[in-house]
């Protein structure tokens, strides 16, 4: 399997906080998860990749190319959708692609109409007209009617209600479907990600917490809870985001150190979300 883009020791530094050491493989045909807390350098890392922020060491490739020297190329092949719609708000649907279309080689307005009417877009509807949802479909009908092979969306589903929000997943998949694009999906609604996503990479504070298929992270972690009195210095060693009160202590850990730990505190699988909540606890926290 080809890897449409790669990352590899991905190094930005700015005062009080750095991208440090980041690397992760997406493979063609896929939908990547791209999560973190808030600040946790997701979209520092899409502006790297994007060449829209200067790196201070790593390798970025996207296609096989470098995303540097050959950026006029690989940004043929990309669509990028942003949290903010930048398009004026006075303009038409129909304005949108007579701005655009210069821009791309490949642009196909035949392809265009097409995702407008399957969107639901009346080419004469004035942006400052369109819905949250219906904005983000028209950055989609411009990312995609230029065949892009990449989509790097940046919190696409936020303010969608979730109708839209599976809509929009079904476009997602639909488009990947052939087997040669694919898609890094940035966003805090994980619940999405484990709908769709094939892979998931995490990052924590700069630092690359995990990155590989969705199904094994979840896999690699359980939910511990259990009375404080069996708390031993060896199992908090062991628990991610320990907090303790009273009555109860509750946190995380490896699937891998289950035969070290008592088998009645083990109280099930967590979600991507609860993954995170656990790892931005640290290691060990009292409340």
């Amino acid at each position: 399997m080809n890897n449409i883009l790669e990352v590899n020791n991905l190094n930005k530094i700015f005062k009080g906080f750095s991208i440090d050491s980041i690397s992760f493989n997406l493979p063609s045909g896929s939908i990547m998860g791209f999560v973190g807390q808030n600040g946790a350098g997701k979209t520092t890392t899409i502006r790297l990749i994007l060449n829209m922020l200067k790196r201070n060491a790593g390798e970025i490739k996207v296609f096989g190319l470098d995303n540097i020297i050959d950026e006029l190329e690989i940004k043929q092949n990309l669509g990028i959708i942003f949290d903010d719609l930048f398009f004026i708000e006075m303009w038409t649907v129909k304005d949108i692609e007579d701005v655009i279309k210069g821009f791309y080689k490949l642009w196909n307005s035949k392809l265009y109409k097409q995702y407008l009417d399957k969107f639901g877009l009346p080419s004469n509807k004035k942006i400052k007209e369109l819905s949250r949802g219906m904005k983000i479909k028209l950055m989609l009908a411009v990312a995609m009617s230029h065949n892009a092979k990449l989509l790097i969306l940046d919190e696409p589903t936020s303010g969608l209600d979730p109708v839209a929000r599976n809509e929009l997943l079904d476009i997602f998949k639909e488009y990947i479907a052939e087997g040669e694009r694919s898609i890094l999906f940035s966003t805090h609604i994980t619940s999405d990600l484990e709908k769709v996503a094939d892979y998931i990479t995490l990052i924590d504070h700069g630092r690359l917490f995990y990155s590989g298929n969705t199904r094994d992270l979840i896999n690699n972690y359980l939910i511990v809870r259990g009375a404080p009195d069996i708390l031993s210095a060896e199992l908090k060693k062991n628990i991610i985001g320990l907090t303790v009160n009273q009555s109860v202590f509750v946190g995380m850990i490896k699937s891998s150190v289950l035969q070290d730990i008592p088998k009645e505190i083990v109280n099930g699988i967590p979600t991507i979300d609860e993954i995170l909540i656990y790892i931005s606890k640290g290691i060990y926290k009292y409340e």
